[in-house]
C-alpha cells in the first residue's frame, strides 16, 4: 500500500459513487416534457460516476500535488457540468443518485482546493496564481452547488433563482445596473465614504493634541455608532433631500466614529521609547506626529477605512429605501422586490457584492504598498 496515499474525500466520493450506481436513476421521468424529449442522463449517467471515480482513484495514488489537483479538478467539474446540464428542462425531478453524485464531486472539489492550499512555490507568478486558485475554486463550487440543488430540488424561483438566471438578468440590464451603481456607489457611497473618513481622522488628530475632546468625543463616539441606520436614514432624507445627498450625509455618519476611535487608538500606539527618543532629538509635536505616530498608527487607520468600505456601501443601500429618486441600487432592490422580479433584486445583490469586494480590496492594496514595513504585512 506504499504506492497509495488515500484522503477520506477521495474514498468518500468514491462510496457515493458506488451507492448512486446501485440506486439506479437520477431522476424521476418528465411527464411535462414536450414529446420527443430527451429522458436526462441517458448517456451521460455512466460517464459522470466514472470520471468521478475514475478521479478519486488517481487522487490516491502518489502523484505530484499538481498533477493530483489538476486531476481531481478536470474530474469534479467535468462531472458537475454535466449533472446540471442534464437537469435542464427537467427541473425539479431529481431523485438521491442526482445529490449523491453531486455530493462526491464536490468532494473531490474540496480535495482539489486542499491540494493546492498546500503547495508552496519560490516562483511569484506561480505563488500568485495558487493564492488566486484556491478562492476562486471555492467560490466556484458555491455557485455550482447552488445551481444544481435549486435546479435538482425544483425550488421556486421566487424562493432563489439559480445562478445562471441571475447572471442573464445582469446581462440583460446592464444600462439599469450601470445607473444604479452611479447613483449609489459612485455619488453616495465615495462622497460620503471621503468626507466621513476625513472628518473622523482630522477630528482624531485635533482630540489627540487636545485632550478634553478626547475624554468628551470618544463616549459619544460609542453612542453615535450604535444608532439604528433605519432611524438615522428618513431624518437625513428630511434634512437633505431625495436625492443622493441624503444617502451620503447617512454614510458620513456610518464612517465618521469607525475612523476617530481607530485613528485615537492608533496614535496612541507608538511606544514610550519611541517618543522619548524623539524628544531628545528636540523634535515637536508635528513633528513627532508626522515621522513616528501617524506611522504607527497606519494599520489602525487603514482598518478603519476597510471597515467603512463595507460599511459605506451598506449604510447608501439601505438609506435609499427611504426615498430617492428613480435610480439607485436600494431604489431597484425595493420595488423590483414589489413586482415579484427576484432575479433582478439578486442581480443588484451581486452588483453590490462585487462592488464592495473590489472596494475592500483596493483599500488593501492600498495599505499593503503603504505599510508593507509593517510586522502585519510581513510573510514567514
Amino acid at each position: 500500500m506504499s504506492g497509495f496515499r488515500p484522503s477520506w474525500q477521495a474514498v468518500l466520493a468514491l462510496f457515493l459513487c458506488i451507492v448512486a450506481a446501485a440506486l439506479g436513476a437520477m431522476t424521476l421521468p418528465e411527464t411535462t416534457a414536450a414529446a420527443g424529449a430527451t429522458y436526462p442522463y441517458a448517456g451521460t449517467k455512466y460517464l459522470m460516476l466514472g470520471l468521478v471515480a475514475a478521479a478519486a482513484l488517481l487522487s490516491m495514488m502518489r502523484l505530484p500535488a499538481l498533477v493530483e489537483a489538476a486531476v481531481l479538478f478536470i474530474g469534479a467539474h467535468v462531472a458537475a457540468w454535466l449533472l446540471i446540464r442534464g437537469i435542464a428542462g427537467f427541473e425539479g425531478t431529481a431523485r438521491a443518485p442526482y445529490f449523491l453524485v453531486l455530493g462526491a464531486a464536490w468532494l473531490l472539489g474540496w480535495r482539489c482546493v486542499a491540494v493546492l492550499a498546500g503547495v508552496r512555490s519560490d516562483v511569484k507568478a506561480v505563488s500568485t496564481a495558487l493564492r488566486l486558485a484556491v478562492p476562486t475554486i471555492f467560490g466556484l463550487w458555491i455557485l455550482i452547488l447552488w445551481e444544481a440543488i435549486t435546479r435538482g430540488a425544483g425550488i421556486p424561483f421566487i424562493l432563489l433563482p439559480p445562478p445562471s438566471a441571475i447572471g442573464a438578468r445582469i446581462a440583460g440590464s446592464l444600462p439599469v445596473l450601470a445607473a444604479d451603481v452611479n447613483q449609489t456607489i459612485f455619488k453616495a457611497v465615495l462622497i460620503g465614504y471621503v468626507l466621513g473618513c476625513g472628518a473622523g481622522f482630522v477630528v482624531a488628530i485635533l482630540a489627540d493634541r487636545v485632550p478634553f475632546l478626547r475624554r468628551g468625543l470618544l463616549p459619544i463616539g460609542n453612542m453615535v455608532s450604535a444608532l439604528p441606520i433605519i432611524g438615522v436614514a428618513p431624518i437625513m432624507v428630511m434634512w437633505f433631500g431625495f436625492d443622493w445627498h441624503s444617502k451620503a450625509a447617512v454614510v458620513v455618519i456610518m464612517t465618521f466614529f469607525p475612523m476617530l476611535v481607530n485613528t485615537v487608538a492608533g496614535l496612541a500606539a507608538s511606544g514610550h521609547m519611541e517618543r522619548d527618543l524623539m524628544r531628545t532629538y528636540a523634535a515637536g509635536y508635528w513633528q513627532t506626529l508626522f515621522k513616528l505616530r501617524l506611522p504607527a498608527a497606519g494599520p489602525f487607520i487603514f482598518n478603519a477605512l476597510k471597515i467603512n468600505s463595507t460599511l459605506a456601501l451598506i449604510g447608501a443601500i439601505v438609506a435609499e429605501f427611504f426615498g430617492t429618486p428613480v435610480v439607485g441600487m436600494g431604489f431597484r432592490i425595493s420595488t423590483e422586490v414589489g413586482r415579484m422580479n427576484i432575479d433582478m433584486v439578486w442581480a443588484e445583490i451581486a452588483v453590490a457584492a462585487l462592488a464592495g469586494s473590489v472596494f475592500y480590496g483596493t483599500v488593501a492594496l492600498i495599505e499593503r504598498a503603504a505599510t508593507f514595513w509593517h510586522p502585519s504585512m510581513r510573510r514567514g
